[in-house]
């Protein structure tokens, strides 16, 4: 299974700790992931990162779709592929949300599986540079010919040369989309992948990849886990439970929040009622405390290093290509020593 580091978006102060990423790369990792939310972007830390290593992977775990135009995405991405020596970008995509979308970027929400959809197939044509780039969609054209248009928009191919096999991953998790995933992209940031939930998923991604006539193995998969190593598994367990509830209970709209569907579709679903309840009633402590530490469990993997790695094998045989873990320095020397031990036992 391949790691991936995941590095996330920035606090108040833009920091990125490079010395870890560096690390990542000496011991075998794979990866190293970005993200936004409404402050430091995904894609610029790339850049500097490219800088400062020399054969990781650099993906975005995810840029926001409504923040740029899928001819800016595919500027910037195969901009940082170019400056990275190539080979080395992977453009993972995301919706966000509908506060996000229209509260921070100023767009309608709109019908997000088929802008999706355009935005992927845009991005294809811009990075292939076979012919100047037109488009039909049903959210988004290019020219551009709706309200407003001067009508003298004219199909053009990027001046730059760029790798036309930069991977595009959307980050997904409703049943439309996940299909959609599997139809039309490279790769899947599944939301709330754990071992227990795969098989979910394992009818929807088939019924995607038979739309695009493309095999199980051409299409990679990037789940994500917190990784602590410890004796005291409770403590580390009660550590994650305030973000998941800002995000089961805070990240969306009561009657629109991915993250909570998803701990739904988990089978918790009495829970993600109650934390969301609370937590939009401002009782931010008590919806911390009604986190199932179950739940937690399943997403994380936490305690001693021999319980840790059962559970890596978990994940290893869950049909995951790769996991992407957030950890310290001795969570990212002992996942790289995990994954040799089993790859050796393979």
């Amino acid at each position: 299974m391949k790691l991936g580091l995941m590095l996330g978006y920035s606090g108040a102060e833009m920091r990125l700790p490079i010395e870890r990423v560096q690390l990542a790369e000496r011991l075998g990792y794979d990866s190293v992931w970005t993200a936004e939310a409404y402050g430091s972007d995904a894609i610029t830390p790339l850049a500097y990162i490219a800088a400062h290593t020399e054969r990781i992977r650099l993906g975005t775990a995810v840029i926001q779709l409504a923040g740029r135009t899928p001819a800016n995405a595919a500027m910037s991405m195969a901009t940082v592929d170019k400056l990275a020596g190539g080979n080395r970008v992977i453009c993972g995509i995301g919706v966000s949300g509908p506060q996000i979308v229209e509260g921070w970027y100023g767009q309608p929400w709109g019908r997000p599986y088929y802008r999706m959809r355009d935005y992927v197939q845009i991005m294809k044509k811009i990075f292939a540079r076979e012919e100047p780039v037109s488009h039909e969609g049903e959210e988004i054209s290019l020219p551009y010919t709706g309200p407003g248009a001067m009508g003298v928009g004219k199909p053009l191919k990027s001046i730059l040369h760029m790798n036309p096999d930069i991977p595009i991953w959307l980050g997904t998790g409703m049943e439309s989309t996940v299909r959609l995933t599997a139809e039309i992209a490279d790769g899947w940031l599944p939301l709330g992948y754990v071992p227990e939930s795969a098989p979910l998923y394992e009818r929807w991604i088939g019924e995607g990849l038979a739309r695009s006539g493309r095999r199980r193995d051409q299409f990679e998969i990037q789940a994500m886990s917190q990784v602590e190593v410890t004796d005291d598994v409770q403590s580390a367990l009660d550590r994650l439970k305030p973000g998941i509830a800002l995000y089961v209970g805070g990240m969306g709209h009561r009657n629109k929040n991915f993250h909570k569907e998803m701990m739904v579709r988990r089978g918790f679903g009495e829970a993600a009622e109650r934390i969301q309840e609370l937590y939009l009633a401002k009782r931010k402590d008590e919806a911390i405390a009604a986190v199932p530490d179950e739940f937690v469990d399943q997403g994380a993997l936490v305690g001693p290093e021999e319980r840790i790695r059962k559970r890596f094998r978990a994940w290893e045989d869950s049909g995951a290509s790769g996991l992407t873990i957030s950890g310290d320095e001795r969570a990212i020397r002992f996942m790289a020593e995990c994954a040799r031990l089993n790859f050796a036992a393979d």
